[in-house]
């Protein structure tokens, strides 16, 4: 099974890349966030010519999530589950892909340290991690991926001093993030890919991509059950290689079928 994710910094801008992307990789399921669409203008025909499936949870203008699947696509559900505090911005849809519970999530940036945004994506993470909780067991198949906008670690960033007092990198960002996979998640990337200079977020500016200037914010996080039957995870540059391309990389992580 080959699940991806990306960041398409909007689909409406994006569409013939993503189409030829998936044209070439050929995923089972990718997560897609920042696709600024409304539900009604999401392209769903188009996918559907393509063979996959698709729920899409939108508001328009800002942030937007999206699963595509061609091994199925049940028990769609938009935001988080009921009982938990909702969310007024469009940034997690989930569904069960191929016996897979699959959550694509767009994390807020957080802006600036104290910033009341800053407090809203630690509030939103831990939302999150309650609704983990609420809809699956950590002993099923579970991935969570996305833009989580964190920096896990200092080999996570191309210059730690560039994010002194800066957010992504702050102690309570990093324990929230450690608080969603504590449930049961682990970062088959890190397992594979152990140390620093391998990136999936490259800003537009400075000539960072060529001078492989980047930092690593997106993740596809599976629990034991698929971790353990993890055979690969990269991080596909020519992706963000071309004409107009996202300043996010699509990452992928491929799975062995279960015994």
């Amino acid at each position: 099974m080959i699940v991806a994710t990306w960041n398409v910094n909007s689909l409406n801008a994006r569409l013939p890349r993503v189409e030829d992307w998936l044209e070439q990789v050929q995923p089972d399921v990718l997560c897609m966030q920042e696709t600024k669409l409304a539900d009604d203008a999401f392209p769903a025909l188009t996918f559907a010519g393509m063979g996959y499936e698709s729920v899409h949870n939108g508001e328009g203008r800002w942030n937007g999530v999206a699963i595509l699947s061609k091994v199925g696509l049940e028990d769609p559900m938009h935001g988080f589950a009921d009982g938990i505090e909702p969310d007024t911005d469009s940034r997690l849809v989930s569904a069960t892909c191929g016996g897979v519970r699959v959550h694509s999530v767009y994390v807020p940036n957080g802006r600036e340290v104290d910033h009341d945004h800053y407090h809203y994506k630690l509030s939103w993470l831990g939302r999150l991690r309650e609704h983990l909780e609420a809809t699956t067991s950590a002993d099923q198949d579970v991935i969570v991926t996305g833009d989580f906008n964190i920096m896990p670690t200092d080999d996570d960033l191309w210059d730690p001093a560039a994010f002194v007092g800066a957010t992504h990198v702050t102690a309570p960002e990093r324990a929230a993030l450690q608080n969603i996979r504590d449930w049961g998640l682990r970062d088959t990337f890190r397992e594979h890919h152990p140390g620093p200079k391998l990136y999936s977020y490259y800003d537009y500016t400075k000539g960072r991509f060529h001078k492989r200037e980047g930092i690593r914010i997106d993740f596809v996080l599976s629990t034991d059950s698929l971790a353990d039957r993890s055979v690969l995870d990269v991080v596909d540059r020519n992706g963000r290689k071309g004409t107009k391309p996202s300043d996010h990389c699509p990452v992928i992580a491929v799975y062995r079928d279960a015994a």
